[in-house]
């Protein structure tokens, strides 16, 4: 039958969700791979095209922080590159195919981790004092703001994420063990 009860519903994988999630992991390996790694190459290994795209966000959007990466901003591209890369076709597999329940924990580590750093980032962005930035950083609130929009999607994905994680019931359910 096609109705299965008034729980059906709210226990099934939530499909637009995962469709949202697979879509951001997808989105994120070229982004993570081709943009968010450069600050960690030495000068002059990327390629000369993907430097000038990184030059023109940073310009664009006056993140300096791309360019010149703080100790504690340079810290979480290396937590990108060698524990969030990894991840990311695992997790696009899981919520593309649906329903798997095994990535819940990995998936509340990941944005616990991710929305951590976020935190982070966002501060420094809008209370930082850029006027001593080698490169053009933000100096008015509307400045501060676009720059903000562009680190926000990596905040508000991964707290939807955690929050499906924790209170959906289909990723809730834990299977129950025979006793012999």
């Amino acid at each position: 039958s096609r109705w299965a009860g008034p729980g059906a519903a709210m226990a099934a994988a939530p499909r637009w969700r995962e469709r949202l999630f697979a879509l951001y992991f997808l989105s994120h390996i070229p982004i993570t791979a081709l943009i968010d790694l450069q600050p960690l190459l030495p000068a002059g290994a990327a390629p000369q095209a993907l430097t000038d795209l990184l030059q023109q966000y940073a310009a664009a959007f006056r993140d300096p922080m791309m360019l010149q990466p703080p100790e504690w901003f340079k810290a979480f591209i290396y937590c990108e590159a060698f524990l969030q890369l990894p991840f990311f076709p695992v997790a696009a597999y899981a919520f593309l195919k649906g329903g798997c329940r095994w990535i819940r924990i990995p998936a509340i580590i990941y944005s616990t981790h991710v929305a951590t750093t976020l935190f982070a980032i966002l501060a420094h962005i809008l209370f930082h004092d850029f006027s001593k930035s080698e490169h053009v950083g933000p100096e008015t609130l509307r400045e501060r703001l676009v720059l903000l929009s562009i680190y926000l999607p990596y905040l508000l994905i991964p707290l939807l994420i955690l929050f499906t994680m924790l209170c959906n019931p289909h990723y809730k359910h834990v299977e129950k063990r025979k006793r012999k």
